[in-house]
């Protein structure tokens, strides 16, 4: 019975330990994000997901990341990642919206900005804006 009742306590910590540290991978990434460190920060991100693989918080930071990185490839992908964890982040939308309108995929970025603005929350008014910037540069 203690043998047991032992097992149980280690699996126990080992699994609190777990936690922590993925709670941890993802704070120290927020605070080399914050210090534009992005190299560091891509790393913590990438081992909170090995950790969580919906994580879609360190999803969005990474797209962040190469979107300060200047690579909309990847910054897409991470975006695309983190609407299909959670369909409503906002964020997410939104700032997929904005690559969108700058590779001049009006199409796609009207869509993204409808869907924004049907299930908007936080974002309401830089959604009105984003719909008066596609419309502008659309008529170009």
């Amino acid at each position: 019975m203690k043998s047991l009742f032992l097992k149980i306590l280690i699996i126990l910590i080992i699994l609190q330990n777990n936690l922590l540290a993925n709670t941890q991978f993802f704070q120290q990434g927020v605070n080399f994000f914050k210090d534009k460190k992005f190299n560091e920060a891509k790393f913590k991100f990438e081992q909170d997901i090995v950790l969580n693989p919906k994580s879609e918080m360190s999803y969005l930071y990474l797209s962040k990341i190469f979107q300060n990185l200047d690579n909309k490839d990847l910054q897409e992908q991470n975006l695309n990642t983190v609407i299909l964890l959670n369909p409503k982040n906002e964020e997410a939308i939104y700032d997929l919206a904005k690559l969108k309108l700058s590779v001049s995929d009006y199409k796609k970025s009207r869509e993204l900005n409808k869907k924004l603005k049907d299930l908007c929350v936080k974002l309401c008014s830089k959604s009105q804006k984003l719909k008066v910037e596609i419309e502008n540069l659309s008529k170009k």
